[in-house]
């Protein structure tokens, strides 16, 4: 008995070690390569445009991936996914080589980040895009290329990213399906 009382007392503690300190810093973002599957898609991240998303949990040894800045957004918006984040990264399209090529190394804190809402592009999945930045002058840049306005990531309304009209069904669209904002 005396055993199994001191073997749960070291479990214990060794588990209680294992918890992220209040303070500690955000663990590192993790380069996008060829094994990372969107969470809500179950697809291929490098198989889609347009910027992505990665989340750390603390119960988690990889991070939880997103084929759209969009999706990474919802996640945590939802009730019912894990509220243990340590640290939400989005690609910085300022520094992506391309639409098609996001990048694999240049992520963002998502919390410090410029996103675009309603804009012209689409993500991964061909929905509206939260498309993220590292600077302001980049996002009002893109913006003024592409239609929206610049939001910090507390700004993004919920159902923006949690809607479900298909691309297109937007009011800011026009006959064409081009966004008039």
């Amino acid at each position: 008995m005396r055993l199994r009382v001191s073997a749960a007392l070291v479990a214990l503690v060794l588990l209680t070690g294992c918890e992220p300190k209040a303070g500690a810093p955000a663990p590192l973002p993790v380069a996008l390569n060829a094994e990372a599957m969107g969470v809500f898609c179950g697809m291929n991240l490098m198989e889609h445009p347009g910027p992505k998303g990665q989340i750390i949990t603390a119960s988690r040894i990889d991070p939880f991936w997103f084929s759209s800045v969009r999706d990474t957004v919802a996640f945590t918006l939802m009730p019912d996914q894990p509220r243990d984040i340590r640290a939400i990264y989005v690609s910085d399209m300022a520094r992506a080589p391309s639409w098609e090529s996001p990048g694999d190394a240049n992520w963002i804190d998502a919390r410090k980040a410029f996103f675009v809402i309603g804009s012209r592009k689409q993500g991964g999945m061909g929905a509206a895009e939260a498309v993220p930045f590292g600077e302001r002058t980049a996002a009002e840049g893109f913006a003024a290329t592409n239609g929206g306005q610049v939001v910090m990531l507390d700004q993004i309304p919920a159902d923006y990213v949690l809607g479900s009209e298909p691309p297109g069904a937007a009011s800011n669209l026009d006959d064409s399906g081009v966004r008039t904002n």
